[in-house]
C-alpha cells in the first residue's frame, strides 16, 4: 500500500515549514507567490489531496465563491459576463478558491438564492453583477457582514461599498471623438431608457465628447430595449428623419448590430458609421467597431479584493477615497479604462 501523504510529507518536499503548507492550502493571500508556487508543485509531484470537510471545520471557510449566471437574453451581451465568469474562475483558483454559479431572474430571487447558498455551501464571499438602482442584494449581504465585491457601481451611492467597475463614459467618448476625428458632426446616441446607471454613464460619455467639439445633441439622443430587432427599427426611423445622423453610438453591440443592418438596408453603398460597446464575438464577426472592456484584469481585482476581505485586511488600497469620517478605511473603489477597436464599420 502506497504510503500516506501528508502535510509533514508536502513541507519536506519543498523545503518549508508544515505551517507554510497550512497557510498555502487555508490562505493563500499572506504567502509570497514564489513560495506559494513551490508548495503547489510538492503538492501535485506527491498527489496530495486535502480533506475539504476537515479543512472547512478548522478554518471555518468552504474556499467558495459565489456568483450568479447572467440571462443569454439574445445570445450576444450575455457572452460578456461569459468572459468576466471565465476570468473570475481563473483568477479564484489562483488563490486557492472555486466558483459556484447559481441562477436568478430578479433580486428577490437572487437574495431567497443567498440563504439557500448560505444554508447549503456556505460560500465565503460573493461576486454581483449587474448592479443598478435601488440594488437589494448589496445591502442584504452587508447587514450580515458577508464579504462580497461588485462587478459595476453602486449608483445610488459610490462609496457604499467595494466595487470593480469599467469607465463605460470614457469608453464611449473615446469611440464619438473617433467618429469625430473621421469627419463626421451629426454623431448619434443609441442607448437604453433613462435609469439604467450603465446605460446613463454611457450616454453621459457621448455627450460629454459632443460637447467638447462645440456640437449641439438636441434631437440625437435615442433610447429602445436592448435588443437587434428594436434597435433596427429604431435606426430605420432615425435614418428616415429630415436631418439625419452620419454616425451612430451604441450602448452595446445588440444595438450596434441593429444599427449596423439597418443603415446598410437603408445606403448599402455609403452606410451610416456604427460603432457598438463590449466587443462581443458577434462585433467581430461582422467587423463592428466596439468598445472592448478588459474583464480578466476586472475578475482578478474583483478576487484580490474579496480575498483581502475574507483574510480580514483593511481594504483601503490606492483607489480609494482615503479614511471615512468614522476612522474606518473607505471601501475601494476600482475604475477601469476600456479600449477602442475600430473595424470596417467606422472605416
Amino acid at each position: 500500500m502506497a504510503k500516506k501523504v501528508t502535510i509533514a510529507t508536502v513541507a519536506r518536499y519543498a523545503g518549508v515549514s508544515r505551517q507554510t503548507v497550512s497557510n498555502v492550502l487555508n490562505t493563500p493571500e499572506v504567502v509570497r507567490e514564489e513560495t506559494r508556487r513551490r508548495v503547489h508543485e510538492a503538492v501535485e509531484a506527491l498527489g496530495y489531496r486535502a480533506n475539504q470537510a476537515a479543512r472547512q471545520m478548522r478554518t471555518g471557510r468552504s474556499r467558495l465563491i459565489a456568483t450568479r449566471i447572467e440571462p443569454t437574453r439574445d445570445g450576444i451581451n450575455g457572452s460578456v459576463l461569459d468572459r468576466f465568469l471565465h476570468g473570475l474562475t481563473e483568477a479564484a483558483a489562483g488563490s486557492g478558491y472555486r466558483v459556484i454559479l447559481y441562477t436568478a431572474a430578479d433580486d428577490e430571487a437572487e437574495i431567497a438564492t443567498y440563504e439557500d447558498l448560505l444554508g447549503a455551501y456556505t460560500p465565503d464571499a460573493f461576486v454581483l453583477a449587474s448592479t443598478h438602482h435601488g440594488d437589494a442584494r448589496t445591502s442584504w449581504l452587508a447587514a450580515r457582514g458577508m464579504p462580497f465585491v461588485t462587478f459595476g457601481r453602486p449608483w445610488d451611492a459610490l462609496d457604499a461599498h467595494t466595487w470593480v467597475d469599467v469607465d463605460g463614459a470614457a469608453g464611449t467618448e473615446e469611440a464619438t471623438g473617433h467618429l469625430l476625428g473621421s469627419g463626421h458632426r451629426r454623431v448619434a446616441f443609441l442607448g437604453w431608457p433613462e435609469g439604467s446607471g450603465v446605460g446613463d454613464d454611457r450616454r453621459s460619455g457621448w455627450a460629454r465628447a459632443m460637447a467638447a467639439a462645440g456640437l449641439d445633441v438636441a434631437g440625437l439622443a435615442y433610447v429602445c430595449e436592448d435588443r437587434v430587432a428594436e434597435a433596427e427599427a429604431a435606426v430605420r426611423g432615425m435614418l428616415g428623419a429630415g436631418e439625419p445622423p452620419t454616425a451612430i453610438v451604441c450602448a452595446s453591440d445588440s444595438l450596434a448590430l441593429g444599427a449596423f443592418q439597418a443603415a446598410r438596408a437603408a445606403n448599402p453603398d455609403a452606410p451610416v458609421a456604427v460603432c457598438g460597446f463590449d466587443d462581443t464575438p458577434v462585433a467581430r464577426a461582422v467587423g463592428l467597431t466596439s468598445v472592448s472592456q478588459p474583464l480578466e484584469e476586472a475578475a482578478a481585482h474583483c478576487v484580490r479584493l474579496l480575498t483581502r476581505q475574507i483574510a480580514g485586511e483593511d481594504v483601503d488600497g490606492q483607489n480609494t477615497g482615503g479614511q471615512q469620517e468614522d476612522g474606518a478605511a473607505a471601501p475601494e473603489r476600482v475604475l477601469l479604462r476600456p479600449s477602442l477597436v475600430v473595424r470596417r464599420s467606422t472605416t
